[in-house]
């Protein structure tokens, strides 16, 4: 179902990287670090403003990949990891996409399980690389068969 997805990728979606969304988002993970909302600790840091938490990408819209049609429920955060070239500044505007990698199916004690492998990209304004991340999402096999019908 979804091995045909394999290499599409969604339309690059500009995301701003807002100064009370990247508070709100520290809070809520129990980060408080000023680095992250204290604008003086900003200003007097080498990067001159704030800058997000590392997971803080979570938040962003990366578009819709042709195909992928995942329901809110029933899924499974498999596993994310990120790389940064650089912190992501706060203010600043990056651009998203995602790309399908990969789709593998196992079977488990709850039945036969899909295995989605995203990567998605932030970038600048110019194209240059700011992080990267690899995501599992795994679909379970009452999702799969919702999907089927």
């Amino acid at each position: 179902m979804f091995k045909e997805c394999i290499g599409r990728s969604s339309n690059r979606v500009k995301n701003t990287v807002e100064h009370g969304a990247v508070k709100k988002f520290a809070e809520a993970i129990g980060d408080l670090h000023p680095i992250y909302f204290d604008e003086e600790t900003g200003l007097n840091s080498r990067f001159r403003t704030n800058i997000a938490p590392p997971t803080f990408p979570r938040v962003f819209d990366y578009g819709e990949i042709e195909g992928i049609h995942l329901p809110n429920k029933g899924l499974i955060h498999g596993e994310q990891v990120y790389h940064y070239e650089r912190p992501l500044l706060a203010g600043e505007e990056i651009y998203c996409f995602s790309t399908v990698k990969d789709y593998y199916e196992k079977s488990g004690s709850n039945g036969e399980m899909g295995f989605l492998v995203l990567e998605s990209y932030g970038e600048s304004k110019e194209g240059s690389a700011i992080f990267s991340s690899k995501q599992v999402v795994i679909i379970t096999e009452a999702v799969r068969k919702v999907l089927m019908v």
